[in-house]
């Protein structure tokens, strides 16, 4: 079998892809790469290398050399840590995915998987059950490199037949990795902070809804996505992908129907306004016509989960 390539592997979404793909693959056939001199401890179980995504000669070179026919990049800064640095986050989020696909194009590779985000939205966007094929006015740094990152693999398929595939993540929630700097951390800080404190404080307000999705569905749905065959892929975008939608105050709710003693307040701070431009819930039914998606989480499944796993 060809090797996998997870490029970005030490985040939150890469550290579970990894394990999911070494499980379905085996693990020397799935490497880890990122930008850190060492893996997280539960990756040690196959092949990992560091890997600058920016390094465009080192990436190229260690894919040619190494055979590498699939690709996972997800090395990216995520919505508020790019905001703090709009410039390196552009470089990053927009100049790694360009020489993946040029890599594609030239053959080199035969299939991509590029993650995208709710991000791509904005203020003007639908905000309820946001259809696939709507308004695009992205007010983040992230959000505008995710919709160009959107445009440019949609023209590298269009133009050159790359096999590139991609959904619209939403908020993700998961108990084996750490958020990575997004303005929907809040919903896994959440569980660490009842566990240990019983209380917490939230950076949103309490009726700010976004959409969610348990980190178990998030992944399936990636791999799902991959192995469908190419032409029952009708968008080269990216999918909507929805699991479910909640508010801070509804998400101690739930969390207070397990925990009774549990306490949040909240102290919004910039998050706020990016999270006012994103949707309050997504219409993933492109993703269910033509793959087959459906989530198998809802918020209450999910909580239950979080509380018992959480350390």
């Amino acid at each position: 079998m060809s090797k996998i390539l997870v490029l970005g592997s030490c985040g939150q979404i890469g550290t579970e892809l990894v394990l999911a793909l070494r499980e379905k693959f085996g693990n020397q056939t799935v490497i880890a790469a990122d930008l850190k001199e060492a893996c997280p401890t539960i990756l040690n179980n196959g092949p990992y290398i560091q890997l600058d995504a920016l390094d465009k000669e080192g990436v190229r070179s260690y894919i040619i050399g190494e055979n590498i026919k699939e690709v996972y990049l997800l090395a990216a800064l995520l919505s508020a840590t790019a905001e703090k640095n709009p410039e390196f986050a552009w470089r990053l989020n927009m100049e790694g995915l360009f020489t993946i696909l040029d890599l594609a194009k030239e053959g080199q590779l035969q299939k991509i998987f590029w993650p995208s985000s709710i991000a791509v939205f904005g203020p003007t966007t639908p905000a309820n059950q946001t259809p696939q094929h709507t308004v695009m006015e992205p007010t983040t740094v992230y959000g505008i490199s995710k919709q160009a990152g959107e445009r440019w693999c949609e023209y590298y398929f269009n133009k050159y037949g790359v096999d590139v595939r991609s959904i619209r993540y939403p908020g993700l929630i998961s108990y084996k990795s750490l958020p990575g700097g997004g303005t929907t951390d809040y919903a896994v800080d959440i569980f660490y902070k009842a566990k240990s404190e019983g209380k917490f404080t939230c950076f949103l307000n309490a009726d700010t809804a976004l959409p969610m999705m348990f980190m178990d569905d998030a992944i399936r749905a990636t791999i799902e996505l991959m192995e469908v065959p190419s032409e029952q892929i009708k968008i080269r975008s990216a999918y909507n992908l929805a699991g479910c939608s909640f508010t801070p105050a509804e998400l101690a709710f739930e969390i207070k129907s397990i925990q009774p003693n549990f306490e949040i307040d909240y102290a919004p701070d910039f998050r706020q306004t990016i999270a006012d431009s994103w949707p309050n819930s997504i219409d993933d039914s492109a993703a269910a016509s033509d793959w087959g998606w459906k989530a198998h989480f809802d918020t209450k499944a999910m909580v239950k989960v979080m509380l018992e796993n959480v350390q």
